[in-house]
């Protein structure tokens, strides 16, 4: 747990970074709560999706998905978009549509959270992306 929440940590930072020299980018937080029978084929939905997106979108800086260890049917997602653009890209993406309608009767709960990062700086050592 403690490595997650360092990561978070380390993840908002550099996103705050990046904010710093554009204040267009995006950072999400999703919380999402799975119906358990659905948990198996919801997550490689996702884990296919996320990784399309961070390889195939320039714009998409990080998708993270991650489930709480002691309910997996929660689940967590660290969204970051290069800005407005790409995230409206990014929803009309295959990929994208393909997964919000695979999953949508899977879904018990939705709520996104938009986020602002706090320190900048230690982050960019993580994402190279961004230095492309």
């Amino acid at each position: 747990m403690k490595v997650v929440y360092l990561f978070f940590l380390l993840f908002i930072s550099f996103t705050m970074n990046v904010l710093a020299q554009s204040n267009e980018q995006i950072i999400r937080l999703s919380e999402i709560e799975i119906f358990p029978e659905h948990l198996e084929a919801y997550n490689a939905i996702l884990k296919e999706e996320s990784e399309a997106s961070v390889r195939l979108e320039k714009g998409v800086i990080a998708i993270f998905p991650m489930y709480q260890k002691e309910n997996p049917n929660q689940i967590r997602i660290i969204e970051i978009y290069a800005n407005q653009e790409a995230y409206q890209s990014h929803l009309k993406t295959t990929h994208f549509i393909k997964y919000k309608t695979s999953t949508m009767e899977m879904v018990k709960s939705l709520k996104l959270v938009d986020m602002e990062a706090i320190d900048p700086k230690s982050m960019a050592m993580i994402f190279g992306k961004l230095k492309e």
